[in-house]
Parts: C-alpha cells; structure tokens; sequence
C-alpha cells in the first residue's frame, strides 16, 4: 500500500527518548566532565537502548543517531559543518570496511555450496559417533570463521541447516520427545561453538574490528589479524575440546553412535556434485585472503610488502566479481553488509568522540576507584570487574551495542586496577564474543538456533551459563599462560 507506514515500536522509543532527555536536561553535569561529552553520552545512552528495545532496525537507528549528532553539534559546537564531517567520521574507518566487505565475500560460500560441502564432508570422516558430528560441525565452523564476519550467517544459516537435516536423518525432531535423541544435543552444541569460533579471528563476527579499534584508540597498541589469530589459536582449540564434552555431560544423547551419519553425508556430497569451478575460485580467492591478513608477504619479503586487511579484503570481492563467482546484484541484495556499515560507522563514530571528548576515561576512573576502594590486589579486581563485563550481556540482546557501551571504559579501569594492559585487553576482548553463550537473544544466532525448538529455555541457559564459566576459565589460566609465551605481556 502507498500510504502504508512503517511503525515504530513506541514503547522501546519513548524510553530511550526518556533516557535522553533525563541524561541531557536533568541529570547535573558531573564534575571534571565536558558539557558536550555528557550530552552526547544522552544520545549514545537513547542511541544503546533503541538498539535493544529494537524501536527500529539497527541501521535506521544508527542513522537517526548520525542525523542528531550532526545537528545538536555536540561533537564541535562552534562548526555546524565540521560537526557534519565529524558524524560521518565512522565511514572513513578502515575497519568497517574491512567487515562489510567480508560480509560480502562470505556469500560466495553459500552461493557456491562449498560451505554445505565443508561441513557434510568432515561428517563423512568423523561422524560414526554423535561426539564425532558435534566436533565436525564445530571444526566446519572454525575453518569458515576466517572468512565469515557474520557469526549469525555462519551459525545460523551454514552450520545450523547441516544440524538439522543430521538429526531429521535420525528421526530426532524439534516437537516432540525425539530430539533427545541427537537434536538436542547437537542444537546445543553449534550454538555454544559459534561464540569460540568468533572469537578466534577479526574476521570472524562484526563487532570484533570495534574492538581493535578502541584497544588503538585507549592504548595506542594495534592488535594485527595475525596477532588475534595466534593469541587466540591455544585457548580457542582447548575450549573446542572442551565444550562438546561438557555438553555431552550435561545432556547426553540417547544416540551415541551414529554408524549411518557418514554415509547420509556422503549422499549430501553426492547431491552436491563434483568440486565446481566457482568453489575452487572461491577456495583460491579465500586462500589468498588468509595469505595476506596473516601477513606472510611481509614477513617474508619486509614491511614494504605488507597489505592493509581492508586492502586484502577489497582484493578478494574484485577477484569474485572479476571472475563472476559473485554478481555485482549479488552485492547489493546483499542487505547484511550495507546495514553493517552504517550501523558500525555510527557506534565506531559515537564512541570515538565519547573517548575523544574525555567521558570514556572519566568512566573508567570512576568504575576503577570503586572497585579499588574494596582493597583487594589487581587480580582479584579485574576479574570481578570481568565477570559484570561478562554477565551483564543479560541485559544486551546485541554484542555490539554492549561493546560499545562497555569495553572502552572497562578496558581502561582495568589498567588503572593494575592489570597488564596486552593481557587484559585480550582477556576482554575475547569474553566479548565467549559470552554470547549465555542466553537465546544474545547473538544473531541465538534465536535462530533456539528457535528450531529442539532445547528448552531452561536447558539452553544451564548450558549457556556451565560454558560461560568453563570458557572463560579456559581463556584466562590457559590463555594467559600462551599469551606469556608469546611474550604478549
């Protein structure tokens, strides 16, 4: 219909309208901090709750946000058009390209079916027992993660679909008493993989560059792709080990061998067809991209032949496109990838100037003599500090709007606690996707996977909760211990 409109969600809008105007109008200044950073905190704070309460998708809202910094001025108030540029400062950001731009590469994966065929193939070799499939699909998902900055697109819309029609091939269905049989279990298990594998590269869920970017702008240190990756190699594959055994404890199977999983992959292999061109164009193209954010031509010929990651990315959609594996129509339907650029211009934008403006290091001081005040030794400190990082993602159905509320501030309390710098900075940086684990809206995955039906609310947050404890135990003893050996701090 022409005179059709698209409705707003009024309660969520009024209550960060409320937010905003209590924070700006009423709420007194605090001392020692900027007028105008207080009151682009109002509209960061209106900016966080619209995003949760979800009055309007994520993108529309981030423009919403451009538009009111821009106007309000509060980001430079003596130039209406430095304001302006200074709102759109976020689409300058390498890094935000860097994710859309992978965004849009990733879809060569499902285009082509060589993520179906990854996943149905390391079935085929290891999934005589159902702990064999949970830990095939895990491993499918971290050779995808490299490549895949969409957790959700990975998860939900690769791994997920293999999952199921794994357990529909042992009549383990989502309504009624059969998924006990495998369904429950593997649900549970790509689900609690899929935060582990996000965690493990830049590239491997969005917020992640927002990351590396606040890290720069508090402490000056840029954390390549490389650095990432091998930081993250030990802790991550322990937590891979791990997770499914644990799952296993908590809910077995009543499937535990699965003699027929092989071969029902083998015939979904069969349906694919032989390796297409395409897939090994995309194989190549995806080669060539871990070739290049590893850093391996610098470290082989020098620095001068280093390649920016953006840069590397840019490179491999122009092979896709160039070789017709992708369609230019294939980038712009393509929704995902421009939502994530402007949503992530608007957040990177907004936090930025928070931190330029001096509120982020007020924050943090003031979290930091709070905790300081209890008397306690820096350890013991940061992790409680950690732990309401961690545990107060119940509160955020988005990763990114709870990073960019929280990280800079935490990041920096922290190190005002004692913590080393590099050491904390990965511990928080790496808990920001582990404790996507924790409930069925905290991740774009979440609700896809919990949606199929095959666990119970309560099943999935026991679950969601042993894991979020394990895993960070896991990224904190053993992590720390690798990230010494590497002489990271």
């Amino acid at each position: 219909m022409v005179n059709q409109l698209t409705p707003i969600k009024p309660i969520p809008a009024v209550i960060a309208i409320a937010l905003t105007l209590i924070i700006w109008f009423v709420i007194p200044v605090p001392k020692g901090v900027d007028p105008n950073a207080w009151h682009l905190l109002a509209l960061f704070v209106g900016t966080i709750a619209s995003i949760i309460g979800k009055a309007l998708p994520i993108g529309a809202i981030s423009i919403v946000a451009i538009a009111l910094v821009a106007l309000t001025g509060v980001t430079n108030p003596d130039s209406a058009k430095d304001a302006l540029q200074d709102s759109l400062s976020g689409f300058s950001n390498d890094l935000i390209w860097l994710i859309g731009v992978s965004v849009m590469i990733s879809i060569s994966l499902i285009k082509t079916g060589l993520g179906l065929r990854i996943g149905y193939f390391l079935v085929s070799i290891f999934g005589k027992r159902t702990l064999g499939i949970a830990y095939a699909l895990g491993f499918s998902e971290t050779i995808l993660a490299p490549v895949t900055p969409s957790n959700t697109a990975r998860g939900g819309g690769i791994i997920h679909p293999i999952m199921r029609s794994i357990a529909a091939s042992f009549n383990s269905n989502a309504e009624d008493d059969s998924r006990n049989k495998i369904g429950k279990y593997l649900s549970l298990v790509t689900y609690n993989i899929n935060p582990i594998t996000s965690a493990m590269f830049i590239t491997a869920t969005a917020p992640n560059p927002l990351i590396v970017n606040l890290i720069f702008e508090d402490s000056g240190f840029k954390l390549t792709w490389g650095m990432w990756a091998i930081a993250a190699l030990v802790p991550a594959l322990v937590s891979l080990i791990v997770v499914p055994l644990v799952i296993y404890y908590l809910y077995p199977p009543e499937i535990k061998k699965t003699p027929d999983a092989p071969k029902f992959a083998k015939e979904k292999l069969k349906e694919l067809g032989k390796v297409s061109l395409p897939e090994l164009i995309t194989m190549m193209t995806f080669g060539i991209l871990l070739f290049l954010w590893a850093g391996v031509p610098a470290m082989i010929f020098g620095e001068q032949f280093a390649v920016l990651p953006t840069t590397a990315a840019f490179i491999g959609l122009a092979i896709l496109l160039l070789t017709g594996v992708l369609s230019w129509e294939d980038i712009l339907k393509n929704k995902g990838a421009w939502d994530t650029i402007v949503w992530f211009a608007a957040l990177v934008m907004m936090a930025s100037f928070l931190g330029k403006l001096g509120l982020v290091k007020w924050l943090s001081v003031t979290v930091g003599t709070g905790i300081a005040n209890l008397g306690l030794n820096w350890v013991i400190s940061v992790i409680i500090l950690l732990l309401i990082y961690v545990y107060s993602h119940y509160f955020f159905a988005s990763t990114t709007a709870h990073i960019t509320a929280m990280y800079g501030a935490f990041f920096l309390a922290g190190i005002s606690l004692g913590a080393p710098a590099m050491l904390w900075a990965l511990i928080l940086g790496f808990s920001s996707s582990l404790m996507m684990s924790i409930t069925h809206y905290g991740t774009g995955t979440a609700p896809i996977i919990f949606g199929s039906g095959f666990t119970t609310l309560g099943e999935w947050w026991i679950t969601g909760f042993v894991v979020s404890v394990i895993n960070l135990i896991i990224w904190i003893v053993i992590g720390g211990l690798w990230w010494k050996v590497l002489g990271y701090w």
